[in-house]
Protein backbone atom coordinates (compact mmCIF):
# COMPACT_ATOMS: atom_id res chain seq x y z
CA UNK A 1 0.00 0.00 0.00
CA UNK A 2 2.99 2.53 0.62
CA UNK A 3 3.91 1.82 -2.67
CA UNK A 4 0.63 3.18 -4.35
CA UNK A 5 1.16 5.97 -2.16
CA UNK A 6 4.15 7.25 -3.19
CA UNK A 7 3.18 6.26 -6.89
CA UNK A 8 0.22 8.80 -6.32
CA UNK A 9 1.95 11.71 -4.47
CA UNK A 10 4.81 11.61 -7.24
CA UNK A 11 2.15 12.39 -10.18
CA UNK A 12 0.40 15.03 -7.71
CA UNK A 13 3.46 16.24 -7.84
CA UNK A 14 4.20 16.13 -11.89
CA UNK A 15 0.63 17.18 -12.14
CA UNK A 16 1.55 20.42 -9.76
CA UNK A 17 4.50 21.18 -11.25
CA UNK A 18 2.10 22.33 -14.82
CA UNK A 19 1.57 25.68 -13.04
CA UNK A 20 4.64 27.05 -13.32
CA UNK A 21 5.38 26.14 -16.56
CA UNK A 22 2.20 27.25 -17.62
CA UNK A 23 3.09 30.29 -16.39
CA UNK A 24 6.36 30.20 -18.35
CA UNK A 25 4.55 29.45 -21.41
CA UNK A 26 2.13 32.36 -20.72
CA UNK A 27 5.40 35.13 -20.60
CA UNK A 28 6.68 33.28 -23.95
CA UNK A 29 3.44 34.47 -25.32
CA UNK A 30 3.32 37.22 -24.10
CA UNK A 31 6.89 38.31 -25.88
CA UNK A 32 5.58 37.04 -28.74
CA UNK A 33 2.73 39.75 -28.54
CA UNK A 34 5.91 41.98 -28.27
CA UNK A 35 7.38 41.02 -31.27
CA UNK A 36 4.59 41.70 -32.98
CA UNK A 37 4.13 45.31 -31.37
CA UNK A 38 7.52 45.76 -32.83
CA UNK A 39 6.74 44.75 -36.24
CA UNK A 40 3.40 46.91 -36.36
CA UNK A 41 5.49 49.56 -35.18
CA UNK A 42 7.82 49.25 -37.78
CA UNK A 43 5.49 49.15 -40.34
CA UNK A 44 3.64 52.21 -39.48
CA UNK A 45 6.95 54.42 -39.67
CA UNK A 46 8.05 52.88 -42.38
CA UNK A 47 5.90 50.47 -44.83
CA UNK A 48 4.10 47.23 -44.06
CA UNK A 49 4.12 44.04 -45.61
CA UNK A 50 3.64 45.13 -49.76
CA UNK A 51 1.60 43.53 -52.25
CA UNK A 52 1.75 44.65 -55.67
CA UNK A 53 -1.23 44.38 -58.63
CA UNK A 54 -1.70 45.96 -61.65
CA UNK A 55 -1.84 46.85 -64.37
CA UNK A 56 -5.28 46.64 -65.20
CA UNK A 57 -6.94 48.78 -68.04
CA UNK A 58 -10.44 50.94 -66.68
CA UNK A 59 -12.43 52.30 -69.19
CA UNK A 60 -15.41 54.63 -67.60
CA UNK A 61 -18.24 55.00 -69.77
CA UNK A 62 -22.12 56.99 -69.07
CA UNK A 63 -25.45 56.09 -71.12
CA UNK A 64 -28.61 56.46 -70.68
CA UNK A 65 -31.10 53.75 -69.16
CA UNK A 66 -35.08 53.98 -69.69
CA UNK A 67 -35.98 52.59 -66.38
CA UNK A 68 -40.01 52.15 -64.59
CA UNK A 69 -40.75 54.65 -61.68
CA UNK A 70 -43.96 55.37 -59.42
CA UNK A 71 -45.23 59.17 -60.25
CA UNK A 72 -46.93 61.18 -56.93
CA UNK A 73 -49.97 59.78 -58.11
CA UNK A 74 -48.30 56.32 -57.46
CA UNK A 75 -48.94 55.46 -61.46
CA UNK A 76 -45.74 53.61 -63.11
CA UNK A 77 -43.89 56.00 -65.82
CA UNK A 78 -40.91 55.55 -68.16
CA UNK A 79 -38.19 57.92 -67.00
CA UNK A 80 -34.86 58.45 -68.82
CA UNK A 81 -31.71 58.46 -66.71
CA UNK A 82 -27.56 58.72 -67.03
CA UNK A 83 -26.09 55.35 -65.89
CA UNK A 84 -22.64 55.25 -64.88
CA UNK A 85 -20.21 51.48 -65.75
CA UNK A 86 -17.29 50.86 -66.63
CA UNK A 87 -15.18 47.89 -68.41
CA UNK A 88 -12.08 46.25 -66.68
CA UNK A 89 -9.55 44.39 -68.82
CA UNK A 90 -6.78 42.69 -67.87
CA UNK A 91 -3.06 42.15 -69.40
CA UNK A 92 -2.66 40.01 -71.92
CA UNK A 93 0.88 39.38 -70.30
CA UNK A 94 2.18 40.49 -67.25
CA UNK A 95 6.16 40.56 -66.04
CA UNK A 96 7.36 41.28 -62.60
CA UNK A 97 10.59 41.11 -61.58
CA UNK A 98 12.94 42.60 -59.06
CA UNK A 99 15.81 42.77 -56.39
CA UNK A 100 14.97 42.21 -52.67
CA UNK A 101 17.98 44.22 -50.70
CA UNK A 102 17.03 43.05 -47.22
CA UNK A 103 17.82 44.71 -43.81
CA UNK A 104 17.17 45.10 -39.95
CA UNK A 105 15.74 47.40 -38.17
CA UNK A 106 15.77 47.37 -34.00
CA UNK A 107 12.96 48.28 -32.02
CA UNK A 108 13.95 47.75 -28.37
CA UNK A 109 15.09 43.92 -28.39
CA UNK A 110 13.20 42.97 -31.04
CA UNK A 111 14.96 42.89 -34.88
CA UNK A 112 12.27 43.39 -37.74
CA UNK A 113 13.22 42.49 -41.22
CA UNK A 114 12.44 45.36 -43.89
CA UNK A 115 13.23 45.23 -47.50
CA UNK A 116 13.77 47.70 -50.63
CA UNK A 117 12.85 46.15 -53.68
CA UNK A 118 14.08 47.12 -57.27
CA UNK A 119 11.68 46.22 -59.79
CA UNK A 120 9.73 46.48 -62.98
CA UNK A 121 6.60 45.54 -63.87
CA UNK A 122 6.00 45.50 -67.94
CA UNK A 123 2.62 44.81 -69.29
CA UNK A 124 0.91 44.83 -72.35
CA UNK A 125 -2.92 44.82 -73.34
CA UNK A 126 -4.85 44.06 -76.97
CA UNK A 127 -8.32 44.86 -76.34
CA UNK A 128 -11.20 46.48 -78.08
CA UNK A 129 -13.70 48.97 -76.78
CA UNK A 130 -17.44 47.82 -76.64
CA UNK A 131 -19.75 49.56 -79.43
CA UNK A 132 -22.91 47.51 -78.73
CA UNK A 133 -24.94 50.41 -77.59
CA UNK A 134 -28.28 51.76 -78.88
CA UNK A 135 -29.42 54.43 -80.34
CA UNK A 136 -31.62 54.67 -77.39
CA UNK A 137 -28.69 54.77 -74.88
CA UNK A 138 -26.27 57.56 -76.01
CA UNK A 139 -23.61 55.97 -74.57
CA UNK A 140 -20.05 58.00 -73.61
CA UNK A 141 -16.96 56.72 -73.24
CA UNK A 142 -14.87 58.70 -71.02
CA UNK A 143 -10.98 58.82 -70.56
CA UNK A 144 -9.44 55.59 -69.35
CA UNK A 145 -6.63 55.18 -66.83
CA UNK A 146 -4.12 52.50 -66.33
CA UNK A 147 -4.28 51.62 -62.70
CA UNK A 148 -1.33 50.56 -60.07
CA UNK A 149 -2.33 48.36 -56.73
CA UNK A 150 0.02 48.99 -53.43
CA UNK A 151 -0.84 47.81 -50.25
CA UNK A 152 1.19 50.35 -48.72
CA UNK A 153 2.24 53.36 -51.03
CA UNK A 154 4.85 55.01 -48.29
CA UNK A 155 7.03 52.57 -49.59
CA UNK A 156 6.73 53.60 -52.65
CA UNK A 157 9.70 55.88 -54.54
CA UNK A 158 10.73 57.34 -57.68
CA UNK A 159 8.02 55.08 -59.92
CA UNK A 160 8.76 55.89 -63.70
CA UNK A 161 6.22 54.88 -66.40
CA UNK A 162 5.81 54.35 -70.46
CA UNK A 163 2.93 53.78 -71.80
CA UNK A 164 3.62 52.47 -75.61
CA UNK A 165 7.00 54.27 -75.59
CA UNK A 166 5.81 57.33 -73.96
CA UNK A 167 6.94 58.28 -70.66
CA UNK A 168 3.77 59.59 -68.53
CA UNK A 169 3.63 61.14 -65.11
CA UNK A 170 1.72 59.09 -62.39
CA UNK A 171 -1.03 60.12 -60.05
CA UNK A 172 -1.79 58.71 -56.57
CA UNK A 173 -5.36 56.74 -56.32
CA UNK A 174 -7.67 54.04 -57.99
CA UNK A 175 -4.71 51.71 -57.11
CA UNK A 176 -7.34 49.37 -56.53
CA UNK A 177 -11.00 49.45 -54.82
CA UNK A 178 -9.87 51.22 -51.87
CA UNK A 179 -8.05 53.84 -54.55
CA UNK A 180 -4.61 52.82 -52.41
CA UNK A 181 -1.73 52.82 -55.65
CA UNK A 182 -1.08 54.56 -58.38
CA UNK A 183 -2.15 55.47 -62.17
CA UNK A 184 -2.20 57.10 -65.30
CA UNK A 185 -5.29 58.79 -67.49
CA UNK A 186 -4.89 57.82 -71.32
CA UNK A 187 -7.10 59.70 -74.22
CA UNK A 188 -10.59 58.77 -74.56
CA UNK A 189 -11.08 55.71 -77.07
CA UNK A 190 -13.99 55.58 -79.33
CA UNK A 191 -16.71 52.52 -79.77
CA UNK A 192 -15.41 49.38 -81.01
CA UNK A 193 -12.05 50.85 -81.04
CA UNK A 194 -8.80 48.20 -80.65
CA UNK A 195 -6.64 49.64 -77.60
CA UNK A 196 -3.15 48.35 -78.31
CA UNK A 197 -0.92 49.30 -75.24
CA UNK A 198 2.82 48.42 -73.54
CA UNK A 199 3.26 49.67 -70.42
CA UNK A 200 7.01 49.72 -68.50
CA UNK A 201 6.81 50.72 -64.78
CA UNK A 202 10.21 51.55 -63.33
CA UNK A 203 9.98 51.08 -59.46
CA UNK A 204 11.70 50.94 -55.47
CA UNK A 205 9.11 49.69 -53.21
CA UNK A 206 9.87 49.51 -49.62
CA UNK A 207 8.06 46.93 -46.95
CA UNK A 208 8.12 45.07 -43.90
CA UNK A 209 9.16 41.64 -44.17
CA UNK A 210 6.66 40.10 -46.82
CA UNK A 211 5.93 40.76 -50.42
CA UNK A 212 3.10 39.63 -52.41
CA UNK A 213 2.10 39.80 -56.26
CA UNK A 214 -1.11 39.41 -57.74
CA UNK A 215 -1.51 37.63 -61.26
CA UNK A 216 -4.09 39.63 -63.03
CA UNK A 217 -2.48 38.71 -66.57
CA UNK A 218 -3.87 35.98 -68.72
CA UNK A 219 0.18 35.27 -68.64
CA UNK A 220 2.06 36.18 -65.75
CA UNK A 221 5.78 35.87 -64.75
CA UNK A 222 7.41 36.81 -61.90
CA UNK A 223 10.86 37.10 -60.70
CA UNK A 224 12.46 37.40 -57.51
CA UNK A 225 16.35 37.90 -56.30
CA UNK A 226 17.46 38.64 -53.16
CA UNK A 227 20.66 38.06 -50.91
CA UNK A 228 18.43 36.96 -47.94
CA UNK A 229 19.71 33.37 -47.33
CA UNK A 230 16.15 32.37 -45.65
CA UNK A 231 13.35 33.03 -47.83
CA UNK A 232 9.95 31.37 -47.14
CA UNK A 233 7.59 31.40 -50.23
CA UNK A 234 3.57 31.33 -49.76
CA UNK A 235 0.46 32.12 -51.16
CA UNK A 236 -1.58 30.04 -53.76
CA UNK A 237 1.60 29.27 -55.82
CA UNK A 238 5.11 28.10 -54.80
CA UNK A 239 7.99 28.90 -57.17
CA UNK A 240 8.96 26.21 -60.01
CA UNK A 241 12.62 25.37 -58.67
CA UNK A 242 13.80 27.90 -56.47
CA UNK A 243 17.50 28.57 -55.96
CA UNK A 244 18.04 29.03 -52.15
CA UNK A 245 21.91 29.38 -50.62
CA UNK A 246 23.93 30.77 -48.23
CA UNK A 247 23.96 33.94 -50.96
CA UNK A 248 20.50 34.12 -50.84
CA UNK A 249 18.06 32.97 -53.36
CA UNK A 250 16.14 33.24 -56.98
CA UNK A 251 12.70 32.11 -57.31
CA UNK A 252 10.28 32.13 -60.81
CA UNK A 253 6.64 32.12 -61.17
CA UNK A 254 4.98 30.97 -63.97
CA UNK A 255 0.93 31.59 -63.42
CA UNK A 256 -1.42 31.30 -66.34
CA UNK A 257 -4.55 32.91 -65.68
CA UNK A 258 -6.63 29.15 -66.15
CA UNK A 259 -4.74 28.12 -62.47
CA UNK A 260 -5.92 31.07 -60.93
CA UNK A 261 -9.17 32.82 -59.92
CA UNK A 262 -7.30 36.09 -59.50
CA UNK A 263 -9.36 38.25 -62.37
CA UNK A 264 -12.76 37.05 -61.21
CA UNK A 265 -11.93 37.80 -57.39
CA UNK A 266 -10.71 41.05 -58.72
CA UNK A 267 -13.87 42.26 -60.58
CA UNK A 268 -16.03 40.83 -57.02
CA UNK A 269 -13.77 43.36 -55.12
CA UNK A 270 -11.89 41.12 -53.20
CA UNK A 271 -9.36 42.51 -51.43
CA UNK A 272 -6.11 43.50 -51.75
CA UNK A 273 -3.53 41.74 -48.63
CA UNK A 274 -3.10 45.10 -47.04
CA UNK A 275 -0.61 46.19 -44.37
CA UNK A 276 -2.69 45.35 -41.72
CA UNK A 277 -2.05 41.87 -42.16
CA UNK A 278 1.47 42.09 -40.98
CA UNK A 279 0.50 41.35 -38.03
CA UNK A 280 -1.21 38.38 -38.16
CA UNK A 281 1.34 35.34 -37.41
CA UNK A 282 1.12 31.86 -38.67
CA UNK A 283 1.93 28.56 -36.93
CA UNK A 284 5.45 29.08 -37.62
CA UNK A 285 5.36 32.29 -35.58
CA UNK A 286 6.04 34.57 -39.15
CA UNK A 287 4.07 37.06 -40.32
CA UNK A 288 2.38 37.93 -43.89
CA UNK A 289 0.31 37.99 -45.78
CA UNK A 290 -2.25 35.03 -44.83
CA UNK A 291 -5.61 36.66 -45.05
CA UNK A 292 -8.31 33.82 -46.92
CA UNK A 293 -10.06 37.03 -47.45
CA UNK A 294 -7.78 38.56 -49.91
CA UNK A 295 -7.33 38.08 -53.70
CA UNK A 296 -4.82 35.53 -54.70
CA UNK A 297 -1.23 35.76 -54.41
CA UNK A 298 2.38 34.29 -54.73
CA UNK A 299 4.35 35.68 -51.80
CA UNK A 300 7.54 35.27 -50.56
CA UNK A 301 8.61 36.36 -47.01
CA UNK A 302 12.32 37.11 -45.27
CA UNK A 303 11.91 34.91 -41.99
CA UNK A 304 14.12 34.48 -39.11
CA UNK A 305 15.28 31.11 -39.17
CA UNK A 306 15.70 30.50 -35.52
CA UNK A 307 12.14 32.61 -34.38
CA UNK A 308 13.25 32.24 -30.64
CA UNK A 309 9.83 32.64 -28.94
CA UNK A 310 8.49 30.00 -31.20
CA UNK A 311 11.54 27.46 -30.84
CA UNK A 312 11.17 28.11 -26.70
CA UNK A 313 7.64 27.66 -27.52
CA UNK A 314 8.14 24.62 -28.86
CA UNK A 315 10.66 23.71 -26.36
CA UNK A 316 8.17 23.74 -23.32
CA UNK A 317 5.76 21.91 -24.66
CA UNK A 318 8.58 19.22 -23.17
CA UNK A 319 8.60 20.32 -20.28
CA UNK A 320 6.33 18.12 -18.59
CA UNK A 321 8.11 14.87 -20.12
CA UNK A 322 11.37 16.31 -18.48
CA UNK A 323 9.95 16.74 -14.83
CA UNK A 324 8.16 13.12 -15.42
CA UNK A 325 10.95 11.17 -16.63
CA UNK A 326 12.91 12.75 -13.76
CA UNK A 327 10.62 11.43 -11.35
CA UNK A 328 10.28 8.58 -12.60
CA UNK A 329 14.28 8.26 -12.16
CA UNK A 330 13.98 9.58 -8.09
CA UNK A 331 11.07 7.09 -8.01
CA UNK A 332 13.51 4.16 -9.09
CA UNK A 333 16.42 5.18 -7.00
CA UNK A 334 14.05 5.44 -4.00
CA UNK A 335 12.21 2.34 -4.30
CA UNK A 336 15.57 0.24 -5.44
CA UNK A 337 18.34 2.17 -3.24
CA UNK A 338 15.90 2.17 -0.46
CA UNK A 339 16.27 5.76 -0.61
CA UNK A 340 14.26 8.61 1.09
CA UNK A 341 13.42 11.91 -0.76
CA UNK A 342 10.73 13.67 0.60
CA UNK A 343 8.07 15.33 -1.81
CA UNK A 344 10.02 18.76 -1.07
CA UNK A 345 13.07 17.60 -2.73
CA UNK A 346 10.74 16.44 -5.83
CA UNK A 347 9.08 19.50 -6.09
CA UNK A 348 12.30 21.68 -5.70
CA UNK A 349 14.06 19.48 -8.63
CA UNK A 350 10.96 19.91 -11.05
CA UNK A 351 10.73 24.18 -10.59
CA UNK A 352 14.82 24.22 -11.29
CA UNK A 353 13.78 21.71 -14.90
CA UNK A 354 11.29 24.35 -15.34
CA UNK A 355 12.94 27.71 -14.70
CA UNK A 356 15.61 26.24 -17.88
CA UNK A 357 12.85 27.57 -19.65
CA UNK A 358 12.38 31.07 -18.49
CA UNK A 359 16.10 31.37 -18.66
CA UNK A 360 16.50 30.13 -22.17
CA UNK A 361 13.66 32.89 -23.52
CA UNK A 362 15.41 35.61 -21.34
CA UNK A 363 18.69 34.75 -22.81
CA UNK A 364 18.00 34.31 -26.52
CA UNK A 365 16.45 38.13 -26.78
CA UNK A 366 20.40 39.30 -26.16
CA UNK A 367 22.82 36.17 -27.64
CA UNK A 368 22.17 33.19 -30.06
CA UNK A 369 19.18 30.72 -29.68
CA UNK A 370 21.93 27.98 -29.89
CA UNK A 371 24.23 29.78 -27.22
CA UNK A 372 21.49 30.86 -24.56
CA UNK A 373 20.25 26.80 -25.22
CA UNK A 374 23.51 25.54 -24.09
CA UNK A 375 24.41 28.38 -21.29
CA UNK A 376 20.91 27.44 -19.80
CA UNK A 377 21.33 24.09 -20.01
CA UNK A 378 24.57 24.35 -18.21
CA UNK A 379 23.20 26.18 -15.52
CA UNK A 380 20.06 23.99 -14.45
CA UNK A 381 22.40 20.63 -15.09
CA UNK A 382 25.05 21.53 -13.17
CA UNK A 383 22.59 23.03 -10.05
CA UNK A 384 20.75 19.83 -10.14
CA UNK A 385 24.33 17.96 -10.05
CA UNK A 386 25.01 19.74 -6.95
CA UNK A 387 21.82 19.26 -5.44
CA UNK A 388 21.33 15.40 -6.15
CA UNK A 389 24.79 14.29 -4.63
CA UNK A 390 23.49 15.53 -1.34
CA UNK A 391 19.58 14.29 -2.02
CA UNK A 392 21.01 10.66 -3.07
CA UNK A 393 23.97 10.36 -0.92
CA UNK A 394 26.11 9.86 -3.52
CA UNK A 395 28.52 11.92 -6.08
CA UNK A 396 28.88 9.47 -8.16
CA UNK A 397 24.76 9.55 -8.32
CA UNK A 398 24.27 12.92 -8.58
CA UNK A 399 26.66 12.95 -11.55
CA UNK A 400 25.01 10.18 -13.40
CA UNK A 401 21.71 11.54 -12.92
CA UNK A 402 23.22 14.75 -14.86
CA UNK A 403 24.27 12.71 -17.39
CA UNK A 404 21.10 11.74 -17.97
CA UNK A 405 19.56 15.16 -18.03
CA UNK A 406 21.94 16.17 -20.44
CA UNK A 407 21.44 13.50 -22.75
CA UNK A 408 17.88 14.41 -22.71
CA UNK A 409 18.62 18.34 -23.20
CA UNK A 410 20.66 17.14 -26.49
CA UNK A 411 17.83 15.11 -27.48
CA UNK A 412 15.18 18.37 -27.20
CA UNK A 413 17.94 20.54 -29.25
CA UNK A 414 17.86 17.82 -31.86
CA UNK A 415 14.19 17.65 -31.77
CA UNK A 416 14.12 21.85 -32.08
CA UNK A 417 16.57 21.96 -34.90
CA UNK A 418 14.79 19.13 -37.12
CA UNK A 419 11.03 20.35 -37.24
CA UNK A 420 10.48 18.14 -40.43
CA UNK A 421 11.99 15.12 -38.04
CA UNK A 422 10.84 16.04 -34.59
CA UNK A 423 7.56 13.46 -34.63
CA UNK A 424 10.13 10.24 -35.55
CA UNK A 425 12.78 11.76 -33.57
CA UNK A 426 10.46 11.76 -30.50
CA UNK A 427 9.18 8.54 -30.95
CA UNK A 428 12.59 6.77 -30.70
CA UNK A 429 13.45 8.84 -27.68
CA UNK A 430 10.32 8.03 -25.66
CA UNK A 431 10.90 3.85 -26.77
CA UNK A 432 14.77 3.89 -25.68
CA UNK A 433 13.36 5.37 -22.64
CA UNK A 434 10.73 2.91 -22.29
CA UNK A 435 13.42 0.18 -23.07
CA UNK A 436 16.03 1.57 -20.59
CA UNK A 437 13.25 1.46 -17.85
CA UNK A 438 12.13 -2.02 -18.88
CA UNK A 439 16.02 -3.51 -18.55
CA UNK A 440 16.90 -2.25 -15.56
CA UNK A 441 13.32 -2.85 -13.80
CA UNK A 442 13.32 -6.50 -15.66
CA UNK A 443 14.28 -8.47 -12.17
CA UNK A 444 12.41 -6.05 -9.48
CA UNK A 445 9.62 -7.80 -7.16
CA UNK A 446 7.15 -5.40 -6.72
CA UNK A 447 5.24 -7.15 -4.73
CA UNK A 448 8.41 -7.16 -1.84
CA UNK A 449 8.60 -3.10 -2.48
CA UNK A 450 5.26 -2.70 -2.15
CA UNK A 451 5.78 -4.71 1.31
CA UNK A 452 3.39 -7.74 0.11
CA UNK A 453 4.36 -11.16 0.33
CA UNK A 454 3.64 -12.95 -2.92
CA UNK A 455 3.18 -16.05 -2.76
CA UNK A 456 2.99 -19.10 -4.85
CA UNK A 457 0.24 -21.46 -4.99
CA UNK A 458 0.72 -24.41 -3.81
CA UNK A 459 1.83 -27.36 -5.84
CA UNK A 460 -0.66 -30.35 -7.15
CA UNK A 461 -0.01 -33.64 -5.58
CA UNK A 462 1.85 -36.09 -7.40
CA UNK A 463 -0.79 -38.71 -9.46
CA UNK A 464 -0.08 -42.48 -8.88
Amino acid sequence: MRLWLKVLLVLGMTLAILIPLSMIRGVIAERQVHRAAAVARVAQSYAGAQSFAGPVLVVPYTQKVEVEEKDAAGQLRKVVRDESGQWTFFPTTLNVTGKLDPDTRRVGLHQVRVYKLHGAASADFDVQVPDDATPVQQRRIGKPWLSYAIADVRGLGNPRLTVSGIERQVEQGRGFRDGSGLHVALDAPQPGQRLRVDTQLQFALGGTESLALVPLGRSNRFAIDSAWPHPSFAGKFLPANPEVGSKGFKARWEVPSLATGAQEQFLRGKALPSVDDVGRQDARGEYGVTSSDSIDTVSVALVDPVNVYVQADRASKYGLLFVLLTFVGFFMFELIKQLRIHPIQYGLVGLALSIFFLLLVGLSEHIAFGWSYLIASIACIGLLAFYLSAVLHSVTRGIGFAAMLATLYGALFGLLISEDNALVLGSGLLFLILAALMVVTRKVDWYQLAGQKHELPPAMPAQA
